[in-house]
């Protein structure tokens, strides 16, 4: 991409078009692969429903359209249809974001009536063992595949996603028939993408190439069938970021569209940036205005004055913003330091050495280091 010749100074960012909430680390699950921090059980303290409206209305103010509720499991929220209720009335399209566990059909019912347009379900297999295995929950399965089909018949939108990795991946065709059954409209085929307990766990969640080659390969099969059916389900596939040459514009741009807020209030540019070298602001102390514009952890990564060689001279900069700063934190120690996914990193070789791991025997289910409150306790001491 040739460059534009703009400025490399951060220009007044646009607003936050998409807002997360995540509304508490607390989850009935334990899956080896969540995106939430390892030390989770040290933040507590999470916002009331107050704190959370107001949040709700500040970032209206500035321009949010779209609100995702998360967590954890948003469920675990006692007041989760009062939120509903409160960011329907401020104009907001919503988003559930859900393993199903402690959803009922009275509980769909009551947040439907609340206003929440849209509702995505997570598996964790199309195996019910694995399925269960992972999640941690022997009834998980059985709990979820009800809860997808009352979902369906409430009118919603059937949304499904599917984390894959070594211990799914071979076994996508009997995923996607899963979601073919379920009358699925929307199907994330999302490989595992290795941030907090992922990344703690990626030597045995990591794929190999074949593997994926073949995923993607049958993927593409059922794609083109699908349309020759001129069938409503869309199937997409995520790869992770381990076998790419180039970086994703990771949640494109540094404060550019995306702003999450956590459990404690505290705001972040992306899922993962609390892990980063950097305070950032909490929305108790702050108004979302000044978080979004004018605060230092928000700024760190805006525009190219941050960046070292080769990102500064790269003609893809503009494109790529650099990728993903958690990522080269993650792998390099050094959150300014360019995307080792990028081939031009001189970290490049640390993501060869990854794939070159994912060639070797998988572990077993059972050796990796699941999610729970116990663990994370015992990570905080260490």
């Amino acid at each position: 991409m040739r460059n534009s010749g703009c400025s490399s100074k951060p220009e007044q960012p646009g607003p936050p078009l998409w807002l997360l909430a995540e509304l508490t680390y607390r989850c009935p699950l334990q899956c080896p692969y969540c995106s939430n921090p390892l030390d989770f059980a040290q933040h507590g303290d999470e916002l009331s429903t107050a704190q959370w409206i107001e949040v709700f209305r500040q970032a209206r103010e500035l321009g949010a359209a779209q609100l995702g509720f998360s967590g954890g499991e948003p469920l675990v929220r006692r007041d989760l249809e009062e939120l509903v209720h409160a960011a329907r009335e401020l104009g907001y399209y919503t988003n559930l974001i859900t393993s199903g566990i402690g959803l009922s059909e009275a509980r769909i019912d009551a947040l439907s009536e609340a206003g929440l347009d849209h509702i995505q379900v997570s598996f964790q297999a199309a195996d019910e063992e694995v399925n269960n295995l992972l999640a941690g929950s022997t009834k998980a399965f059985q709990h979820k595949l009800a809860m997808a089909r009352a979902v369906k018949a409430a009118g919603y939108p059937m949304v499904l996603n599917f984390v894959t990795h070594r211990h799914n991946i071979d076994r996508i065709d009997r995923i996607i028939e899963l979601c073919l059954a379920l009358e699925a409209d929307f199907v994330e085929l999302a490989t595992c993408q290795f941030y907090g307990w992922a990344e703690l766990n990626r030597a045995g969640l990591l794929p190999t190439r074949e593997q994926l080659q073949r995923a993607e390969r049958i993927t593409n099969e059922y794609r083109a069938r699908l349309a020759a059916e001129k069938h409503p389900c869309k199937l997409i596939f995520v790869t992770p970021d381990y076998y790419e040459e180039r970086p994703k514009a990771c949640m494109n741009g540094w404060g550019n569209l995306f702003l999450d807020i956590t459990p404690d209030g505290t705001a972040l540019p992306c899922h993962s940036a609390r892990q980063l070298p950097v305070q950032f602001p909490n929305v108790r102390e702050h108004s979302l205005g000044h978080i979004w514009s004018e605060s230092f952890g928000f700024n760190r990564f805006r525009g190219y004055d941050w960046m070292p060689e080769p990102c500064r001279s790269c003609d893809e900069k503009e494109r790529d913003f650099g990728g993903c700063r958690c990522q080269a934190f993650m792998l390099t120690g050094d959150a300014s330091n360019a995307d080792p996914v990028c081939a031009k990193s001189p970290h490049h070789h640390k993501i060869l050495a990854a794939r070159e791991q994912a060639e070797q025997a998988p572990l077993e289910l059972d050796q990796l280091t699941y999610r729970n409150e116990r663990t994370s306790k015992i990570i905080c001491r260490a």
